[in-house]
């Protein structure tokens, strides 16, 4: 008998991944830019025809996946029941967006991957991440925490007295989009002035200052004085957000994962800490930042834990297959 497979989608603005594993852990993995150009349906037709290359990689027929984990940008909207994106990431039509060739106000992700697929979950990508950190990361178990991305976009999973929080539409944690400085001249994809995701997002910061974010972080660290005072800057209104967030869910812990952190977490992280624990120390004392324990590999590793049967959480606890799991 053929072992199951299940796929994995990461949706983003930047790139979309495509996985496949069986019990034994990912078997491929293949990643493309996010194509924004076409039809709406172009971005699902492109996650499929990603799964596609990604099985036969792993020299599989790609008749044998019905069952796929995603885990996608948003904010979602539903649409008879079917889960569509609505991201300023990728939609041009929303809000006020020039760097985006379309003019799409919604996705619909679900009706299409359903086209193909017989089994399709979709949560969001930061939910996804929040559940691969309590089932095999830095987080297992915890009751109380929180996930953070600081990447193209900024983004958010909320986990409550042991409840991964949803919201109505699977919205819950687009904290990104919380207003601090609203006479900022700063500007959202999703048109608001001065919430975090256009104070601090690598997309943002690289649209105000004409620099791509890898080197305006780069030259941030290495000291040259203009970059890092913005930088600095960004990093203490995440810090406000992450405070924000301790007094009102009472948590105990950030997990922060995104290409932001990833490369500069080590010195960042003090910057942000101070934000959080300088203030109302009744709620604040104790709360810590650690990073996402499943590094470039929790996005992949939280939509295949959205999938996967329950059996293999032990199997992939005990053998950490994606340590060697490479793109």
């Amino acid at each position: 008998m053929e072992s199951l497979l299940v796929g994995a989608l990461d949706i983003g603005g930047t790139k979309i991944a495509a996985s496949v594993a069986d019990v034994t852990g990912p078997l491929a993995r293949v990643s493309q830019a996010t194509i924004k150009t076409g039809t709406p349906r172009a971005v699902p037709e492109q996650a499929i025809a990603l799964l596609k290359q990604a099985c036969d990689k792993a020299g599989i027929d790609f008749n044998r996946l019905q069952t796929v984990g995603v885990g996608s940008c948003g904010p979602f909207v539903a649409n008879v029941g079917m889960i569509e994106l609505a991201t300023p990431n990728i939609c041009g039509g929303l809000g006020h967006r020039t760097d985006l060739p379309n003019d799409w106000t919604v996705i619909p992700l679900e009706r299409v991957l359903r086209e193909r697929f017989q089994h399709v979950v979709i949560e969001n990508d930061c939910v996804t991440a929040l559940m691969a950190e309590r089932t095999f990361g830095a987080v297992q178990d915890a009751a109380n925490c929180v996930y953070v991305t600081w990447s193209t976009g900024i983004g958010f999973g909320l986990c409550v007295d042991g409840n991964v929080l949803r919201g109505k539409h699977g919205n819950a944690g687009h904290a990104g989009h919380m207003l601090l400085n609203p006479e900022s001249a700063a500007e959202c994809g999703c048109g608001n002035r001065g919430d975090l995701e256009s104070l601090i997002s690598g997309r943002n910061l690289s649209n105000a200052h004409g620099i791509p974010a890898p080197e305006l972080f780069q030259s941030a660290r290495d000291g040259e004085p203009a970059a890092r005072a913005i930088v600095v800057e960004a990093a203490r209104w995440l810090g406000r957000a992450l405070y924000n967030l301790t007094i009102t869910l009472d948590t105990s812990v950030f997990v922060v994962g995104g290409s932001v952190w990833l490369h500069h977490g080590d010195w960042l992280g003090p910057i942000v800490m101070q934000e959080v624990e300088s203030r109302l120390q009744a709620l604040t004392k104790g709360v810590s930042i650690v990073p996402a324990g499943l590094a470039n590999f929790v996005a992949d590793i939280g939509a295949f834990s959205l999938a996967m049967p329950p059996a293999w959480i032990a199997e992939w606890r005990k053998s950490a297959p994606w340590q060697a799991f490479h793109s």
